[in-house]
């Protein structure tokens, strides 16, 4: 990358992990504080919990449609204001409503479409790849980080303080777009990071990518919903004090990660990417009904979210992965916002059905919601076909030969291993969907109409 990208891929991964972290911080501690506000019961609670991701489901591909009309960092500003009153009103709150309606704020400002779409225009094709693996790292950082300062945050300032500081992340991020990020001379075209009606339908269609959304619709429900529990296990049956869930989270997040890491090797080098994920959703399942048979052993406890994290992180790893090898060319930006918007619909799902439940059964009502949820995901991963081995090759059109699509897309097709190509005629670029044992690269030489780009 040039000295221009770098610094907007590190002030654009820096706006997401913040709003990120701001969202995530009260996961670990909202159950063990929450019950001091007015009218406070488990199923609101929970809805409190989860209620964010309803905004973010609804609302994150038409942000990042108005920003095409109206601009991409006034979209950004909006959402961050949105996400910043959101913050305050919940601070200021005396009320179990009065939170939920700030968390519904919160998760309005829904700008990660846009922040993608800006990365987009501000990066040069063959560096985005790198731009979009940047932008991954910093939201896994965000989460693992946010179970670490929430409690510590939690335990010296309160429900309130956590809500404060998220403001005054956003307010960070808003002059983080203002001073460090450059305003774009124009919007560019990218399948990689763009939804498009066009594709939408073709997306919705393709069971593969189905099971996918499903998977990460099953694993965040499953997240927010361990946190309505789990918080107040180690608080009152393993006498841990809340001030010192962050060490407790902060070892098993470590190692967890450092635990998954072989997997993802062998997944991907070995091409055994389904045993390992059906593998890491058995992991997942019983490290979650094994909550409901915990003792007073907080090693126990430890070892179970040990287990619970480290299958997690593999999956939350490999599925974006597998959502990109999977959609069609052309259309991985569709894919990637149906994607998204999965997971934050189970997010949602899984504070409010998981408060309800703790409501009506206890926390084994809730341990059987997550474990019948994964279960579920396990067969409908067992009946996946293996994942396929394909690769995006972006090619770039040279100006002379826009008149000439229909034979273009006909040579390329005939390429070995090409198996789906996808010409942008605005944009002078054509997509191509490709099984990386097959494909040789260096034959689209022979192309006088072609310039290759970047294999993503």
């Amino acid at each position: 990358m040039n000295s221009l990208e770098r610094r907007s891929v590190a002030a654009l991964a820096s706006v997401y992990a913040m709003r990120m972290l701001g969202l995530f911080m009260v996961m670990p501690v909202f159950v063990l504080l929450g019950d001091d506000l007015d009218g406070a019961t488990p199923m609101l609670i929970g809805l409190a919990i989860g209620i964010y991701g309803l905004g973010q489901a609804l609302l994150q591909i038409p942000f990042g449609m108005l920003s095409d009309r109206f601009g991409r960092k006034r979209m950004i500003y909006i959402g961050l204001a949105l996400f910043a009153m959101g913050s305050l009103l919940a601070a200021s709150a005396d009320s179990i409503y009065v939170v939920i309606a700030g968390r519904i704020l919160q998760g309005a400002g829904a700008i990660a479409s846009v922040l993608m779409a800006l990365l987009s225009d501000l990066t040069r094709e063959e560096e985005r790849t790198k731009a979009m693996a940047t932008v991954g790292v910093s939201i896994g950082l965000s989460f693992s980080l946010s179970l670490v300062v929430g409690p510590l945050l939690g335990s010296a300032f309160g429900l309130a303080g956590i809500f404060y500081v998220t403001a005054g992340l956003a307010l960070i991020a808003m002059l983080i777009v203002s001073r460090l990020v450059p305003t774009p001379h124009l919007h560019t075209v990218s399948a990689d990071t763009q939804p498009a009606r066009k594709m939408l339908g073709r997306v919705m269609a393709d069971p593969r990518l189905l099971r996918l959304d499903f998977g990460i619709f099953a694993l965040h429900l499953v997240l927010t919903a361990i946190f309505l529990v789990f918080p107040t296990l180690l608080q009152d049956q393993f006498n841990l004090p809340s001030a010192s869930h962050w060490w407790f989270y902060l070892t098993v997040m470590v190692t967890s990660f450092f635990a998954m890491v072989p997997f993802i090797i062998i997944g991907e080098k070995k091409r055994k990417m389904k045993p390992v994920l059906c593998g890491a959703i058995v992991m997942l399942t019983l490290s979650t009904a094994a909550i409901g048979y915990l003792s007073s052993s907080l090693m126990a406890a430890w070892a179970v979210l040990f287990f619970f994290f480290m299958a997690f992180n593999l999956l939350e790893a490999s599925l974006p992965s597998l959502v990109s090898k999977e959609s069609p060319a052309a259309a991985k930006g569709t894919a990637m916002g149906v994607y998204s918007t999965a997971q934050f619909m189970g997010a949602f799902l899984g504070g409010s059905l998981g408060g309800i439940l703790l409501e009506q059964a206890g926390l084994q009502g809730v341990v059987w919601l997550m474990v019948g949820v994964l279960m579920l995901w396990l067969l409908v991963a067992l009946t996946m076909p293996a994942p396929g081995h394909t690769a995006s090759f972006v090619v770039q059109l040279r100006h002379e030969a826009p008149t000439q699509f229909d034979d273009i897309d006909e040579s390329l097709r005939r390429l070995p291993g090409v198996q789906d190509v996808v010409i942008l005629e605005g944009a002078d670029t054509a997509y191509l969907k490709v099984d990386r044992r097959q494909f040789d690269a260096m034959r689209l030489a022979d192309f006088p109409f072609v310039l290759p780009v970047n294999e993503t």
